[in-house]
């Protein structure tokens, strides 16, 4: 992201005032991953749910997305902007949802800059998303323990989560591999 500069112009008794951003275009890209993460969080509030907190978590692809193509910052970028984005759009901007969404999207994106550096032909885009899906899980399950729920009796929901996070991570995984695959072989080709 760049700094902006603010633009004064005096004529008369009229004064304009305007900002210029001086952007690039991956601030571009990452301003369209974001809106597409969102709209893909809007898509999966819209979703009905068997358990509360249980949802598929589709706006990963994306993280996933950005975090190969742009780098871990960029990743944080467009995680953190869907995260606030979200909030305030559902109206739950610092509640206690907001709080939990932010909780595994920290954890999530934690996880995700340290398995960068696993060897890559071990470790790709599902086993990525399966550990931030798993690390989103144990951040928000910390945050119900130490500041909404705090009784033991919720570990008995954590074969539940765990069980959705391998399920939604792998499938978010391989979703996130096959638009990454289908994006290289449309460089490739155009570039022959």
């Amino acid at each position: 992201m760049t700094a902006s500069t603010t633009d004064k112009q005096d004529s008369g008794e009229q004064r304009n005032s305007r900002i210029l951003l001086n952007t690039t275009v991956d601030d571009h890209h990452l301003a369209k991953m974001a809106a597409v993460a969102l709209g893909l969080t809007v898509l999966e509030n819209a979703i009905p749910s068997p358990l509360p907190g249980v949802k598929p978590g589709l706006a990963n692809i994306i993280t996933l997305i950005v975090l190969a193509r742009f780098g871990w910052r960029a990743a944080v970028w467009v995680s953190l902007l869907r995260v606030v984005a979200g909030s305030l759009l559902f109206g739950n901007f610092l509640a206690p949802g907001f709080f939990l969404s932010l909780s595994g999207a920290l954890c999530s994106l934690t996880v995700l800059a340290l398995a960068m550096h696993l060897p890559q032909r071990l470790f790709g885009p599902v086993t990525h998303s399966v550990l931030a899906s798993f690390a989103h899980i144990i951040g928000q399950m910390t945050v119900v323990y130490l500041w909404l729920i705090p009784h033991s009796g919720i570990a008995y929901l954590i074969p539940i989560f765990a069980t959705a996070a391998l399920v939604f991570g792998t499938v978010n995984g391989l979703v996130a591999a096959r638009f990454m695959d289908n994006d290289g072989k449309q460089v490739s080709g155009s570039q022959s």
